[in-house]
């Protein structure tokens, strides 16, 4: 049986009509650019996230650099994130020349461990930027009462939870801005790359509407340097389509997910491995089903021999990263991360997913660490 690790035909498929009547309406109308698409999604995800605006740009990495940089972060400045998710988190931090500190990560959700943020804190701090990881969301009522002391900005890095909730309410409508990822593979994804900020700062708003077309309010008129960093009217049209289909995707998931634990729990009692952990306030969307177990590697190799496509989130934690190198981390810094990159591998999850395959998958688990 060979099972993806993401099935985009079928998802594609399911809804095939839809789709392809959207982008044929994007190309009658030749509206390719900042139009009525755009803005329409922009209204549609603020009212879902529960924010007073949304800014639509081309990718998820523009979407938390238009963030910082509205936010005033400036060369000199320190940032504070996780070393465990995906480069981008802490590239853009990097790239308006402020400085990334990690803190380490809570060993049960994998997110920033919120307890250990305070003891970083210095005087060249100006923001943070929790990741909620794999669709799970950090513990945002203490990390906002935490920064109600210091005069800090939050950016949410969401890119992999849309609708996921922290007691109820929304990812990205807790810190100052939140920023959503539409890359294919995600929950809500495009058919090319797509981001959007959401915020309930009308100065955040209004700075970021400007940076995204050239610092520009007015055409020709440039108020600041910009970016060039616009969602495209296509892929604006595919969005609207499958928004309509996400609280059911992402319940499919939660379904799943359940699945799994039932089907996997007793490898976990005999401590063969370690289900995804949850925060009882929040509720998932499951962007990723990510496993924990020291024999990943017979696990990952077993799973290949039958068909069945498995990944590694993350192979390296941040602060080892080369790229970071002149940052002055060293194995060891940050233990709870770097034995997560060592154990953590995710098996397909997704919709479209059946039981038969969840079984398929389960069982070669079983076998792997019998």
């Amino acid at each position: 049986m060979s099972i993806p690790l993401l099935d985009l035909k079928a998802q594609y498929l399911s809804i095939k009509e839809e789709i392809d009547q959207a982008i044929m309406q994007v190309l009658d109308s030749s509206r390719f650019v900042l139009g009525p698409e755009m803005r329409a999604l922009e209204q549609e995800i603020a009212a879902y996230c529960g924010t007073d605006y949304a800014v639509a740009v081309a990718n998820g990495t523009d979407a938390l650099v238009l963030a910082l940089h509205a936010c005033g972060i400036e060369p000199g400045d320190e940032v504070i994130t996780s070393p465990f998710t995906f480069f981008a988190s802490a590239e853009t931090i990097a790239n308006l020349g402020a400085t990334p500190v990690f803190v380490d990560i809570d060993p049960v959700t994998l997110n920033i461990d919120v307890n250990k943020i305070e003891a970083n804190l210095t005087s060249k701090t100006k923001a943070i930027i929790p990741v909620h990881i794999f669709g799970q969301m950090v513990d945002m009522e203490s990390l906002m009462q935490l920064v109600r002391n210091y005069d800090l900005h939050v950016i949410e890095d969401a890119a992999q939870a849309i609708g996921a909730e922290y007691k109820g309410k929304k990812a990205g409508s807790y810190g100052h801005v939140g920023t959503f990822s539409f890359f294919p593979t995600k929950n809500l994804g495009a058919y090319g790359d797509g981001g959007m900020l959401v915020t309930s700062d009308e100065y955040i708003a209004e700075k970021t509407t400007m940076l995204r077309f050239h610092g520009c309010k007015t055409k020709y008129y440039h108020e600041e340097i910009g970016y060039n960093s616009r969602l495209d009217e296509i892929q604006a049209a595919i969005l609207r389509v499958k928004f309509r289909y996400l609280d059911a995707w992402n319940e499919a998931r939660r379904e799943k997910a359940a699945y799994y634990d039932q089907l996997l729990e007793p490898l976990a009692k005999q401590g063969k491995l370690i289900l995804p952990g949850r925060d009882p306030l929040a509720k998932s969307v499951y962007h990723l089903y990510v496993l924990r177990s020291a024999d990943r590697e017979k696990i990952a190799m077993e799973l290949h021999a039958k068909g069945i496509a498995s990944g590694v989130y993350y192979p390296l934690p941040l602060h080892l990263q080369k790229a970071f190198a002149y940052l002055g981390y060293k194995p060891g810094d940050l233990p709870v991360a770097e034995k997560a990159c060592t154990e953590a591998l995710a098996i397909p999850c997704y919709p479209e997913l059946t039981t038969a395959q969840q079984e398929e998958i389960a069982n070669v688990i079983h076998a792997a660490l019998a």
